[in-house]
């Protein structure tokens, strides 16, 4: 209220009158402009097409103007041109996405503003602004840039007032001046989801009429969005769009006649009532009960009850009659306030019922489309499901002919079923639209509970004498313990970092304490983690041994990104206008190139340059992959020298993966990413000391579950207000939805992504020797063993839940939270299932590549050393 004093005063004077207009989510501009020029709720599909406008081709309001002659003019956001092609006579966009900018993005329309204002060769002038919008997602509703902002635009609001105010003057008739808003924000700055802050929109008219005093009630006043088209419509006398679901604006028609005001009610009730005729083709109120209630003194409303169609015929009959009646009597002049006030309220009545009706409506789709697709997904689930089964029981079989001491090896164990029980939980918590709002609170509690039963299989593991002397002959187990102890105390500080969800934001966590202590210590906090990082990616690589030469050259590239990635952050991440200067986007770029660089060159490279070996004793290369391969396999297939790339190519994807997310996330958010990179440490000692003791697909669920934890503990949620669009155009000069696209993407999946890229160092610590036979192997059966369950346990787990939700969603389709709930959590099922198959694909093409890479040079090495002899 302070930053625009102007626009307040004209609310105060009556002059404006004012609305909150709540929004339905997705609350992103393209389907909130489609609501208020159609009157229609879209999609949640919408989310993604907002990003890929396409032309509108649904009734609305600009093509009812445009039909009746109107010329138009629009300036700013560019997704006006691509919903509206060929509408406007002359056009300036910009680009909607490159938050970033909060400056150039304004002046780029009110350059053209004053030329504009001066000429009268237009109908209609649309002014799209969003510096609000990208000052927002920058800096949150509480930024320093905020009140400049609203600043600048009030100054708009009083430059076009002061204009309609000398036209009305020159006898050029009266303009009406609509300031409107697509959508709120939460205090962070983001929106697309459902919260109060995030609908709560703005509608306000200035120039209807000079409002007396009595109307100031208006301003906390609610409305709905899609209200905004049906009340345009008809107050520039042109038709409603025929699909809307909107119910004409109370306190804005109080220029109009009674007479006028009741004939646009009952246009806007007629218009809805077809609209129920199409969506009900039995409804028919030729027979109702209704018509019988005008007697001798006057008309009488009947009390409306029983099923839908009788009661919308009801409504609709109550307004018709005392409507017509009310016109019999305006003839004789004999009708009183009383009745003008009924008939109004009558109206409204059945508008407000047939527009409910008509909103949650559009959930309904075809059948049997979506009963195809279910099946798809069912039998998709089926396969993996006959997959892991088979390759399981087959490692079994494996493992019982060759270690015939093992009893009850492939029995079942209370952590198995326990795994099985969290896809049970998850799906059954699917139901409930409290438990999807609070997801993170099952994965953290899940998690928890799988890693203390770990620890109790461990512990049973070790002898009653020697439990608490784990280093005397059990020095394996003791690894063991402290790598779950590890995973249990980190997860419980991730867990208590932010408290994510949507009821629960409210309360105090470990981020907003760090926030509220300021910004110099989370700088510090944030450097700290970066140099924790660097030092366990030096340390964890020594483990192969310093002499070697390449172990060299990829700790050289760690020391490189990681020192660029240092001093951008104690540089430019100071605050957000140093953050989008020149400089910094080129230090970024410079950035994303060392890394893509590096990453590929190690992923290509290394297997050509790993040194080959052909001996009749193999060496253990690292205390975390010692193995017993059979020297005939050993000097046949490259094993040892495989797992020794994909120990250093693993290492190399997970480090770049921590760095970059240093680089892309909230800076608050390093300490969890440090977290998320010491529970895959925990988890490599863990898998590498398990052995027998631990079946192959528990530990790759358990990291599965673990990905999922930590996407919650990064702040996300299962509401789009979660999603980092800020961090989206980090290293962006301009804007590319491709590229801004995959930052999002990034930055959202950071941890499934993560856990999943991990997979490539566990395949060169998890001992398979225990699978090998000599006399069949082949590389086939080598690769099924090495890659086998590291996929397929991903796809598979995935694939249930992906299935399971989508039943969800379709039992839910009449929901009342279908919208605000259950759809923006299927949008990131689906991104998670994306997320996976990347995951998956990139671990099978580099374990792949790299064994065939090295079984050509072991092969031809083995050649030349034949002809040598």
């Amino acid at each position: 209220m302070k930053a625009m004093p102007y626009t307040q005063s004209l609310l105060a004077n009556g002059v404006a009158i004012g609305y909150h207009a709540k929004a339905a989510p997705p609350t992103v501009t393209m389907p909130r402009l489609k609501a208020m020029v159609s009157g229609a709720i879209g999609g949640f599909l919408d989310v993604a097409f907002n990003f890929n406008t396409q032309a509108l081709l649904d009734d609305n309001l600009l093509g009812q103007f445009f039909s009746v002659g109107w010329k138009m003019v629009m300036l700013g956001d560019e997704t006006w041109l691509k919903l509206f092609p060929r509408l406007f006579m002359r056009h300036d966009g910009v680009s909607s996405f490159f938050v970033k900018d909060t400056v150039q993005v304004d002046h780029n329309v009110s350059r053209h503003l004053g030329d504009e204002l001066s000429r009268d060769d237009w109908h209609l002038l649309i002014l799209h602004y969003l510096g609000l919008d990208h000052v927002g997602h920058i800096g949150g509703r509480n930024s320093i840039l905020m009140a400049p902002k609203l600043l600048e635009m009030d100054e708009l609001v009083k430059m076009i007032h002061t204009s309609i105010i000398a036209n009305q003057d020159n006898g050029q008739g009266r303009t009406l001046l609509a300031v409107v808003s697509d959508h709120g924000m939460t205090d962070n700055g983001n929106h697309g989801g459902s919260s109060y802050d995030e609908t709560d929109s703005l509608a306000l008219f200035i120039g209807l009429k000079n409002h007396a005093s009595e109307h100031a009630s208006y301003t906390v006043n609610t409305v709905y969005q899609v209200d905004i088209a049906p009340t345009l419509a008809l107050i520039f006398g042109v038709p409603i769009p025929k699909n809307n679901v909107g119910v004409l604006i109370s306190g804005t028609f109080d220029s109009f006649t009674d007479e006028q005001h009741l004939k646009a009610l009952e246009l806007n009730s007629w218009q809805l009532f077809r609209l129920l005729q199409a969506q009900l083709p039995g409804l028919s109120c030729e027979n109702s009960p209704c018509e019988s209630f005008i007697d001798d003194q006057g008309p009488r409303k009947s009390k409306c009850n029983g099923n839908l169609e009788n009661m919308i015929c009801c409504l609709y009959l109550n307004a018709a009659v005392l409507h017509s009646s009310w016109k019999s009597k305006n003839v004789s002049r004999s009708y009183s306030r009383a009745d003008y006030s009924s008939i109004v309220a009558a109206y409204y009545e059945f508008l407000k019922t047939a527009s409910e009706w008509l909103s949650r409506r559009v959930t309904d789709k075809p059948v049997n489309l979506l009963a195809f697709g279910v099946a798809a997904m069912l039998l998709s689930c089926l396969i993996l499901s006959c997959l892991i089964f088979h390759v399981c029981k087959e490692f079994c079989f494996r493992q019982k002919k060759n270690f015939d001491l093992v009893d009850g090896m492939c029995n079942w164990n209370l952590d198995e079923a326990f795994i099985l029980g969290v896809i049970l939980i998850v799906i059954i918590s699917m139901g409930s639209s409290s438990m999807v709002e609070e997801e993170q609170y099952i994965w953290h509690f899940l998690t928890s509970t799988l890693d203390l039963l770990l620890l109790r299989k461990t512990m049973q593991l070790l002898p009653v004498k020697k439990s608490f002397r784990l280093y005397e002959g059990t020095k394996k187990i003791g690894f063991q313990v402290y790598s779950i102890f590890v995973l249990i105390i980190s997860g419980r500080t991730l867990r208590g970092w932010h408290q994510g969800g949507v009821n629960w934001t409210h309360l105090s966590d470990v981020s907003k304490w760090l926030e509220q202590a300021g910004s110099n210590n989370v700088k510090l906090v944030q450097l700290v983690s970066c140099l924790l990082i660097i030092s366990l990616c030096f340390f964890t690589l020594s483990v192969l041994g310093s002499r070697r030469k390449f172990v060299l050259v990829v700790g050289f590239s760690f020391l490189v990104f990681g020192l660029l990635v240092l001093q951008h952050i104690m540089i430019y991440q100071e605050n957000t206008i140093v953050q989008s200067s020149s400089t910094a986007t080129l230090m970024v770029q410079i950035i994303f190139a060392v890394l893509g660089i590096t990453a590929i060159g190690t992923f290509i490279v290394l297997p050509l340059v790993m040194p080959i070996s052909i001996s009749k004793k193999h060496s253990s290369h690292d205390s975390y992959m010692s193995t017993s391969d059979p020297i005939e396999i050993q000097n046949k297939y490259p094993l040892a020298e495989l797992k020794d790339s994909l120990y250093v190519i693993g290492w190399t994807y997970i480090c770049y993966w921590c760095l970059l997310q240093l680089l892309l996330q909230q800076p608050v958010n390093a300490v969890p990413i440090l977290l998320i990179l010491v529970q895959i440490l925990a988890s490599m000692i863990y898998s590498s000391y398990s052995g027998l003791h631990q079946k192959q697909w528990v530990e790759i669920a358990a990291l599965y579950y673990l990905g999922m934890a930590g996407h919650f503990a990064l702040g996300n949620s299962n509401t789009l207000a979660t999603i980092d669009v800020a961090g989206a155009f980090i290293g962006m000069s301009s804007y590319s939805t491709l590229l801004s696209g995959i930052l999002m993407f990034i930055i959202t999946y950071a941890s499934p992504i993560l856990f999943l890229i991990s997979m490539v160092m566990y395949i060169s610590v998890k001992d398979t020797t225990h699978l090998l036979i000599s006399q069949s192997a082949d590389s086939g059966y080598l690769l099924k063993i090495m890659l086998a369950l590291p996929c397929l346990v991903p796809l598979g787990v995935n694939s249930i839940l992906l299935t399971a939700y989508t039943i969800v969603l379709l039992l839910m389709r009449n929901h009342l939270f279908v919208w605000s709930v259950f759809s923006p959590k299927y949008l990131y099922v689906c991104a998670t299932t994306v997320c996976v198959y990347i995951g998956v694909s990139s671990v099978a093409l580099t374990v792949i590549y790299s064994y065939l890479v090295l079984a050509f040079r072991k092969r031809m090495q083995c050649s030349s050393n034949t002809d040598a002899r």
